[in-house]
């Protein structure tokens, strides 16, 4: 990628890619590279069927001692069946993002605009395991920030349950702070016992 790729790729909000550099003649491309480069961009219709597979590997290898396999299953049911990410793909207000590593989806985020006048929901925020602890996390909240930047709000919220120490120490990382607690019965015997969290978008 030259220069002026890449600085028309950090301006543009479609597709955030960094790259490796390397040693290259200017002007030149090198498509292996770019192929392996880590880049987040709109989740489209075609990826959702790898979304759900991947929605479960990631809440199997995490949430089995904070809610229990019958939870998981109940809720991957609900939220990551095909028919509702689809859905949520062509509604307004609401928007889904992939992270991709080299050539495989290792993460995704869902936002949307709550009916509350100048606030987003961080409604979904996962990471692989395998690409945990290297910044992604925190370049998929920038990401949502400038979006919710774009959409005039002030804040952005999210919901984490109160067992899932790892992602809440990761939220007070990134300038969330917790503004309430709520338990809420979803259905089918479950309930989602979380603290909501806030963080303010700045201009």
């Amino acid at each position: 990628m030259n220069r002026q790729d890449a600085k028309a790729a950090k301006r543009n909000l479609i597709s955030d890619s960094k790259p490796e550099t390397e040693n290259l003649e200017p002007g030149t491309r090198n498509p292996e590279r770019e192929r392996r480069a880590d880049r987040i961009e709109p989740l489209a219709e075609a990826d959702v069927e790898r979304l759900t597979a991947l929605a479960r590997e990631i809440w199997y290898a995490h949430y089995p001692a904070i809610i229990g396999a019958a939870q998981i299953e109940y809720m991957l049911g609900q939220r990551y069946n095909l028919e509702a990410v689809q859905a949520e793909l062509r509604q307004s207000g609401l928007w889904w993002d992939k992270l991709v590593v080299g050539a495989e989806m290792a993460g995704f985020a869902s936002y949307y605009l709550t009916p509350v006048a100048g606030e987003m929901k961080l409604d979904k925020l996962y990471v692989h395991p395998r690409h945990q602890r290297h910044g992604y996390g925190g370049r998929m909240i920038e990401r949502v920030c400038r979006v919710a930047r774009a959409q005039n709000c002030s804040r952005l919220v999210l919901a984490v349950n109160k067992n899932n120490r790892s992602a809440i120490d990761a939220y007070l990382k990134y300038g969330f702070s917790v503004a309430d607690a709520v338990v809420k019965d979803i259905g089918g015997g479950f309930v989602m016992d979380d603290y909501l969290m806030e963080k303010p978008v700045t201009k």
